[in-house]
């Protein structure tokens, strides 16, 4: 065979063993065993996991656009973690009026990108306690959920790697709770004294503030280094571990960019095995049908509208906005839950990355250094690098009606901290001074919202109703953890370190004044759960089984971050993901591939 010859059979051997990417339906003209309905958190993994198997055909639908685009580095820049958020890469969602925040409607960000929210979120990867798996396992009476049932999944998915500068981690991390996956995480290669400060606190006060070596053991309380999802100097994220990997090297998965399913399609009674999509609302519909079934990964707020205008949902409600009911599932958009974050800033007496971030010049060098070969600062999670899960006293009068978290491992609150001024809405940020921020979140609220349509077009954003703070329980805990915040900096270890804190925050001392501020400054944690929540199949609540088939149909499942029974007392990415990785064995399982 000449050279030539050679090569030619060499770039048509790839060319064969590479997916296809449409950019519109009408290019599509395969037929597909499965179709994946959003190339998110969850919908990659399955995706990626189905599709090792040569003899099956996968499509995978994603709404939103490329990860590779012109302005991809504000999505894998490290660095610019979170500057996706309002832009092309977001759906760009608004909530209702949050009583709670005093009447606020807030910005709602969902990944509208490959990737879905791992392209645009905080990057932790920290997975919770082992009893919030253990609840999922109780709760649909499938011990396959539990912590123990799912170690394989685990370490299948993630892996820890050095941070870019090689910066030692030992100490720091437990290795054996890391696994050899796709998904590359790692720890901070910048660290400042404030992360020393709460470290040394671990040690001066052991039994108010134990060190956690990784939270990502399933220990679910104590004070510890943050994983983040980096490696190799960029962001990780469900497609560039999952699905990227699937398109470069095998023929049988394609991807359709910028393409919205409007709608799971009825093929024969409570079977929907098929979708309708579209471009845009006056756009030409099309069909496209999956000889074995639909995985439905659209996301908290996706999942539900999509099986609302597919007939699935309370019938009531889909009569008021004149979709036909084929399966009266009243759960379906209800239990939404999510978390708050805000934050109380302080001016230091050491280095922080204030002054940098407030420094042009030093960020646009860090991000050319970037661009040239992914080193320098802004190529690691420096922002937040450590955090502590905490619990209520076990005396509260908070828990006299009942325990919200999984278990007595499980954190009701957390306090993590910032090397920088990390505003809250609505605040300026100082032109000067180092200052650091800690930030608190409800890990375990007792709020409940819904997401419900607004129009039977899947291209009206439904209208999303975290309900926050609606509980006594919420604004209480919210109140203890600021309270327990400013109670461990004032440990010895911070002497001489707190040089004061920033104005609005200067004279929290009451009760009401604690609870004004946080209604005041709260803003979504971007944690949707538990619209499409699992339960046992003898339950008429709930929206899937523990094999995630949606009650009362056929050839349809759900694997997304709605079907979580509760907010997640970690991160709810690394839940995601874990649950994909069983959820996809579970699929090979029902059709007996390999």
């Amino acid at each position: 065979m000449s050279l030539l010859s050679l090569l030619f059979f060499l770039s048509i051997a790839h060319l064969s063993t590479a997916g296809t990417i449409f950019t519109a339906p009408a290019q599509v003209t395969e037929s597909y065993d499965f179709i994946v309905v959003g190339a998110g958190t969850a919908g990659c993994v399955i995706a990626n996991r189905l599709s090792e198997d040569s003899s099956i055909k996968v499509l995978v639908i994603e709404a939103g656009i490329s990860d590779n685009g012109t302005e991809s580095s504000l999505i894998s820049t490290p660095l610019l973690a979170g500057t996706g958020i309002g832009t092309i890469y977001d759906w760009n969602y608004t909530t209702t009026a949050q009583p709670g925040l005093n009447g606020r409607a807030l910005g709602y960000p969902r990944g509208f990108v490959m990737g879905g929210s791992t392209s645009i979120n905080g990057m932790i990867y920290s997975r919770g306690s082992s009893e919030e798996y253990d609840r999922m396992a109780r709760v649909s009476g499938d011990s396959g959920w539990s912590w123990d049932s799912l170690q394989k999944y685990i370490y299948k998915n993630e892996r820890h790697t050095p941070p870019w500068n090689n910066r030692s981690n030992v100490g720091e991390f437990d290795p054996h709770v890391h696994g050899y996956g796709s998904l590359l995480t790692g720890l901070t290669p910048t660290v400042f004294e404030h992360d020393l400060r709460v470290i040394q606190t671990t040690s001066e006060h052991p039994d108010m503030y134990p060190f956690n070596l990784d939270v990502n053991s399933g220990d679910g309380l104590g004070f510890g280094w943050l994983h983040a999802t980096v490696g190799h100097g960029a962001r990780s994220t469900s497609s560039s571990a999952y699905l990227h990997p699937a398109l470069n090297s095998r023929s049988n998965i394609d991807l359709l960019l910028h393409s919205q399913v409007t709608k799971l399609v009825e093929t024969t009674p409570k079977t929907f095995n098929s979708v309708q999509v579209a471009q845009a609302l006056t756009a030409p519909k099309y069909e496209f049908t999956a000889s074995k079934e639909v995985i439905l990964s659209a996301g908290a707020i996706g999942t539900p509208q999509i099986l609302m205008l597919s007939g699935i949902g309370p019938a009531n409600h889909l009569a008021s906005v004149g979709v036909p009911f084929i399966i009266d599932l009243p759960d379906v958009g209800n239990n939404l839950q999510d978390q708050v974050i805000l934050t109380l800033q302080y001016e230091v007496n050491g280095t922080t990355l204030s002054p940098f971030l407030n420094d042009d010049a030093a960020v646009g060098a860090a991000l050319a250094q970037w661009a040239e070969n992914r080193t320098g600062i802004a190529a690691g999670n420096t922002v937040v690098n450590t955090i502590g899960y905490l619990r209520l006293p076990f005396k509260s009068p908070l828990l006299s009606m009942g325990d919200p978290a999984a278990g007595p491992n499980s954190a009701h609150y957390q306090i993590a901290f910032l090397g920088t001024f990390y505003p809250n809405q609505g605040q300026t940020v100082p032109a000067t001074g180092n200052w650091m921020s800690i930030s608190i979140v409800v890990q375990s609220p007792t709020s409940r919202g819904e997401v419900k349509l607004t129009s039977s077009s899947a291209f009206t954003h439904p209208s999303i109703d975290p309900a926050y703070f609606t509980t006594a329980f919420d604004i209480g805990t919210a109140i203890e953890a600021i309270r327990a915040a400013h109670k461990f900096i004032t440990t010895s270890a911070w002497d001489g370190f707190i040089i004061r804190p920033y104005a609005d925050a200067a004279n929290l001392t009451t009760d009401a004044q604690v609870e004004a501020y946080i209604r005041k400054f709260s803003s979504t944690l971007n944690h949707p759960t538990s619209t499409a929540k699992i339960s046992k199949d003898t339950e008429e609540g709930g929206v899937v089984g523990p094999d995630l088939i949606v009650k009362g149909a056929n050839r349809v499942r759900v694997v997304d971050a709605s079907i979580l029974p509760a907010a997640v007392a970690g991160f709810p990415q690394a839940e995601v993901y874990i649950i994909a990785e069983r959820a996809a064995d579970l699929v090979k399982e029902t059709w007996g591939l390999t």
